[in-house]
């Protein structure tokens, strides 16, 4: 079942975050750089401050035990590229067991449902890390194209992003 987030999900956002984060872009172990990046990125209290923040949208998938996925649109992001909208989806995270069982196509149709009925903007944009192809050939089959890279930056280390946009007034599949 996809539904909005409540602020007793918060917990819960935070755990399915530091799995699928850590399960993605730490390959050889976690240095002290990462550990304290999770450990100040994905916390109870950012995710209570979003879900309670107009500007923010958040939808779980949740299943008969928990929460096993989630995506987050923000409404006001600074874009990433010149042309872009200020609407993009900062995260969509589906616990890596649960990945390729359709939660997270259902959870995308749900974050481009509210971007195409809630906003009012054109288009919306996501950057994903360009060594990770899965995650790119998802979000082509979904319709996104890649527009450009930036940077994603930790401690002193650059990683390339693709970034990512999807017409929406586009017919959904």
């Amino acid at each position: 079942m996809i539904r909005k987030a409540e602020e007793g999900d918060a917990a819960g956002l935070v755990a399915v975050s530091i799995e699928v984060w850590l399960n993605t872009y730490v390959r050889e172990g976690v240095s002290p750089v990462f550990a304290d990046y999770v450990l100040s990125e994905f916390t109870a209290q950012k995710f209570r401050s979003a879900i309670g923040d107009p500007d923010w949208a958040i939808f779980v998938s949740q299943n008969r035990v928990g929460i096993d996925g989630f995506v987050t649109v923000c409404s006001t992001s600074t874009p990433k590229l010149a042309g872009c909208s200020p609407l993009e989806i900062t995260t969509l995270y589906v616990q890596p067991r649960h990945q390729s069982s359709g939660r997270g196509a259902a959870l995308l149709r749900r974050a481009l449902d509210h971007c195409r009925t809630g906003t009012g903007a054109g288009s919306a944009w996501l950057t994903v890390e360009a060594a990770n192809s899965r995650a790119i050939d998802f979000y082509l089959r979904h319709g996104f194209r890649k527009i450009g890279t930036t940077p994603f930056v930790i401690a002193d280390q650059a990683y390339e992003n693709f970034v990512m946009e999807i017409d929406l007034r586009r017919p959904v599949d």
